[in-house]
Parts: structure tokens; sequence; C-alpha cells
């Protein structure tokens, strides 16, 4: 097997305590970031907020100012992104806020379309689709996103704990949850808008996180044999970490390549959803090495259990 790195002795065990800080740090900002996106209070896109989305493009240029300006008159809130790499030139994104009433919201979207050609009228606007999203349906998208997310990690902590121990299965999930709320934290930071895509990028990191970890687990459970006579059980894990370290390194960039070749040329309504799998990579490869294994670690020099 081709090795970016060869065979290491890194004493990652040694450093676990500074790890563990870093990781209350990114826990506690995914608390916060899962707050305000529970409250309203952070930038829900239209799946979540409800409103009105129209996505289409002008036969003719059009400054995305020039766009802004025209349609701020009727709808001041409204949020226009530009679609560069898009296949019509010219394409746009406007959102409005969400509609009292799902009536409201076709009333808005007949609205927007009157803006347009009024203040375009040698300009025609294609529509290539439009979404109306009454607030109601917006929150019990939200209600059952949340149920998503705690139901995959249930079902994780089961099949850890089937396959491994008790211990094992909580620490994994520990991780997991560790790795959710770190990337729903950055992305609260951000700024980035919160909708179905960046759920189904923290539902795919939860699952390469444990795929990761499971790897790492696998490797303990063998070298458990060879130090149980030493009585190393610390020894154990690091060894078992810096064995797989190559393979953990091989799969992460190989992961990174493909996503990040999504951020760079999968469109605009593409880029958050693959920033998020990028930062998810890079915290789920963090989090085997420096959270599954080290929780584990600490639990038995406080309960020893393994070496009985």
């Amino acid at each position: 097997m081709f090795r970016i790195i060869g065979a290491t002795h890194i004493d990652f065990i040694g450093v676990r305590k500074i790890a563990f800080v870093v990781s209350l740090a990114l826990v506690v900002l995914g608390i916060v970031g899962l707050v305000m996106i529970a409250t309203g209070n952070a930038n829900l896109g239209i799946d979540f907020a409800g409103g009105v989305m129209v996505n289409g493009y002008f036969t003719q240029p059009v400054t995305i100012d020039n766009l802004r300006s025209a349609v701020s008159l009727e709808f001041p809130d409204a949020q226009i992104t530009q679609l560069k790499d898009f296949k019509e030139e010219n394409a746009f994104i406007i959102k409005t806020k969400r509609p009292a009433t799902e009536s409201e919201g076709e009333e808005r979207l007949s609205a927007l379309y009157a803006v347009l050609q009024q203040e375009f009228p040698e300009n025609t606007f294609t529509m290539i689709s439009e979404h109306v999203i009454g607030p109601a349906v917006g929150q019990s998208l939200r209600s059952d996103a949340q149920k998503a997310v705690l139901l995959s990690l249930l079902g994780i902590i089961i099949y850890i704990w089937i396959r491994f121990d008790f211990r094992s299965g909580i620490a994994a999930t520990i991780a997991t949850f560790h790795d959710v709320l770190a990337v729903l934290g950055i992305v609260y930071v951000l700024g980035l808008e919160f909708d179905l895509l960046i759920v189904t990028a923290l539902l795919t990191l939860a699952g390469y996180s444990l795929t990761d970890t499971v790897v790492v687990y696998d490797r303990i459970r063998e070298n458990l044999k060879k130090f149980r006579a030493k009585g190393e059980f610390a020894g154990a894990v690091n060894a078992s970490i810096n064995e797989v370290l190559s393979r953990t390194i091989n799969t992460s960039l190989t992961v990174l390549i493909v996503v990040g070749t999504l951020f760079f040329f999968g469109g605009e309504v593409l880029r958050n959803f693959s920033l998020s799998l990028i930062l998810g990579v890079i915290i789920g490869t963090y989090s085997s090495v420096f959270v599954a294994s080290p929780i584990v670690v600490e639990w038995e020099a406080r309960r020893p259990k393994r070496f009985k």
C-alpha cells in the first residue's frame, strides 16, 4: 500500500489533555450554534425559515448591485446570490423573508416577478425554479432534521456497543457528537446558510467519523493481547493509532480531493455543502485520533476493566 508517511511513534495519548481543551471549545461553539439555529436566530435557509426563492437568469448582462437596488425597493430584506458557475450567464437566486401564510407567499412571488418586469422591461428574466415555503412547513422540516441527526447518533452507539463494548460505544458517540457540533459551530460563525444540504453534510460526516473510529478500535482490540502482560492500555492505544495513521491520512486526503473538486467546480448551490464536508473530514480525522481513543484511555485509567 502506498504510504504518504512511514512508520510513526507519536505520543498522541500524551497530549490528550490539550486536545480535550480544544475539543471542548469546539463543542461549546457548536452548542451555541445549535441554540441559535433552534431559536431561528441563525442564517436559516428557506427550507427551515420559510420564504420565497426564485432561481433564474436574464437574457442580457445585469450586475448584482443593480438587481439588488431594483429588488430592494419592494423587498428590502431580499438576499441575492449570483451563480457565476451556472450554465446560463447572468443567473441569480433571489430570496425574500418568510411569509406569514402560504397564500401570502404566492402573492410575494407574483410581486417579485412584477418588480423584475418593471425594472428590467427589455431584459427578460427566465425562471428556472421557484419555491414557496410557509413558516409551518419550515418549522416541521427543522424538527425532522433534528430527529434525523439524533436517531443516527443513537444507531451509532448501539452498533459500537454490540461490536466492541459499552465504553467504546459511549466514546465513539461522544466523538461523533463532537464532530457534528464542531462543524455546526463553524457553519454558524461563518454565517453560512443552514439548510437541508447542511443537514445532509452533517449526517454524512457522522457516518464518516464512525468509519474512521471503527478502524482505530479494531486495531486497539488486536493490540490489547500484545500489551496485556505489560498492563499498558495507553501504550496499546498509542501503538494502534500510529499503525493506522497512514491509512487514515490516505483516506482523508482522497475524500478531500473529491470534496475539494466539488467545492471549486460544483457551483454556488453546492458550495456550502462541500465546505461543510471539508470541515467534517478534517475534524473527523482529528477526533478519531484525539477524541474517541483518548476518552477510552481516560475511562480505563479511572475505572480499570480491560486488564483485570
